[in-house]
C-alpha cells in the first residue's frame, strides 16, 4: 500500500495569522510558538485545532552489525533489557510521557528477544535482528515492504482512536551506525561527517566505527538507486518501520513530532519518498549527536529545543510537547483586544 501526502492548503494562512496578530500581545511577541499555532493550524485545516490523544511510539529493533564489536561498545542485549525498562516504566521517555500525559506505545520492530503480552507493547516483529550489513544486505526487499506496511497499520490504528498528533522514539543497540549510513547516502555528506559516538565509543572506538561505515558504505552504494534500497542495505527493522510510520501519519494529517539522530535518519527516507511531509514536522530539538544538525540544516528545519539531549526514546518530543500545546492554548484561549476591551497600538 502506498501514502499519498498532499502540501499544506494555504486557504486558512491569512485568517489564521489575524487570529493570532489581534490577541492580547503586540505582533509577534509569542515568537516560535506563533509559528507552530500557525502550523498546526493549517495541518488541521483550522483556526481552533485541538492536540487529540497525543502519542509517542518507540520503536525498538536489532542489528546484525552490532555483534562484530566495530561500532558498539555495548551488547545487542541491551535492546531487550531496555524494551523490559520501558514496559516496567523505568526509562525517561515514561516520566517524561507521565508527567506531559502522552500515551506511550513500545513496538517490538525487530528486537532479538521474545516479550510477554503487554499493554504497552505492540508485537510487529519482522525478523529477531537485521543481518550484519559489513557482510550483506540489512534485509530483504520483502522486509523492507512487510516494515514500512505494518508502520502504516499502526498510525492507522491510533488515529482510528482518535489521536491527531503523534511522537517518534527509537531504541536499537548500533542504530546510530544505520543512521549515519542513511545520512550519508540522503544528504550526500562524507561518512566520517556523519558518524558520532552514539552509545559510549571513546576517540579510538569512533575510528573504528568511521572505518567499518565506510566500508559498509563502499559495499552496498553501487547497487542503490531508490529509497527503499538504501533502507534495504543500511536500515533497522525499527527506522524502517518509523519511515511507513511517518509516511502514513503526514497522508492522514497529523502532526508529527520528530525526535533526534535515528528519528530523523528516517524521516529523510520519508523525505525523499514524500517531500511535502516536512509540512507536518515539528522538529522537537538538536540532539547532541553530530550528524543532527547537519541532518536539520538540509531539512532546513528549525528545532525547538537545544538541551544536548542525545537519549533516544523519544523523549525530545516528550519534553518538547508542552511548548506544542501552549502555541495551540495560546491561539484557542488567549482573548483578543476588542474581547477584552484592550486599546491597540
Amino acid at each position: 500500500m502506498t501514502t499519498t501526502i498532499t502540501p499544506l492548503s494555504k486557504d486558512l494562512q491569512s485568517e489564521l495569522q489575524e487570529e493570532i496578530n489581534f490577541k492580547t500581545k503586540p505582533i509577534g511577541a509569542l515568537g516560535n510558538l506563533e509559528k507552530i499555532a500557525m502550523q498546526v493550524g493549517l495541518i488541521q485545516n483550522t483556526t481552533t485545532p485541538v492536540l487529540s490523544k497525543p502519542t509517542i511510539m518507540v520503536f525498538a529493533g536489532d542489528h546484525g552489525i552490532a555483534t562484530s564489536g566495530k561500532v558498539s561498545p555495548y551488547p545487542q542485549e541491551v535492546t531487550q533489557q531496555m524494551v523490559f525498562n520501558f514496559l516496567q516504566g523505568g526509562a525517561a521517555i515514561n516520566v517524561f510521557c507521565k508527567q506531559n500525559n502522552i500515551l506511550l506505545n513500545i513496538v517490538d520492530a525487530g528486537v532479538n528477544a521474545d516479550f510477554e503480552a503487554h499493554p504497552q507493547l505492540t508485537n510487529t516483529k519482522i525478523a529477531k535482528g537485521t543481518q550484519d550489513y559489513s557482510i550483506t544486505k540489512a534485509m530483504t526487499s520483502e522486509q523492507c515492504q512487510e516494515a514500512l506496511e505494518k508502520g502504516r497499520q499502526l498510525v492507522r490504528k491510533v488515529y482510528s482512536e482518535g489521536c491527531n498528533v503523534i511522537g517518534f522514539g527509537e531504541m536499537g543497540i548500533s542504530n546510530t551506525s544505520s543512521a549515519a549510513l542513511l545520512m550519508s547516502y540522503f544528504t550526500n555528506t562524507p561518512i566520517e561527517n556523519c558518524v558520532g559516538r552514539g552509545t559510549g565509543v571513546d576517540d579510538k572506538g569512533l575510528q573504528t566505527k568511521i572505518d567499518t561505515l565506510r566500508e559498509v558504505y563502499n559495499l552496498h552504494i553501487e547497487a542503490i538507486s531508490t529509497p527503499m534500497e538504501a533502507l534495504t542495505a543500511f536500515g533497522g527493522f525499527e527506522i524502517v518501520m518509523m519511515c511507513g510510520a511517518m509516511l502514513q501519519a503526514a497522508s492522514l494529517k497529523m502532526t508529527l513530532l520528530i525526535d533526534g539522530f535515528i528519528v530523523t535518519a528516517a524521516l529523510l527516507a520519508a523525505h525523499a519518498m514524500e517531500s511535502d511531509i516536512l509540512d507536518y514536522c515539528i522538529f522537537c530539538h538538536n540532539s547532541g549527536e553530530q550528524g543532527h544538525q547537519k541532518m536539520l540544516e538540509f531539512l532546513n528545519a528549525e528545532p525547538l529545543l537545544n538541551l544536548g539531549l542525545r537519549l533516544g526514546e523519544g523523549t525530545g518530543c516528550a519534553v518538547a510537547f508542552p511548548i506544542i500545546q501552549s502555541s495551540v492554548n495560546f491561539l484557542n484561549e488567549m482573548a483578543t483586544f476588542k474581547s477584552a476591551n484592550v486599546s491597540e497600538a
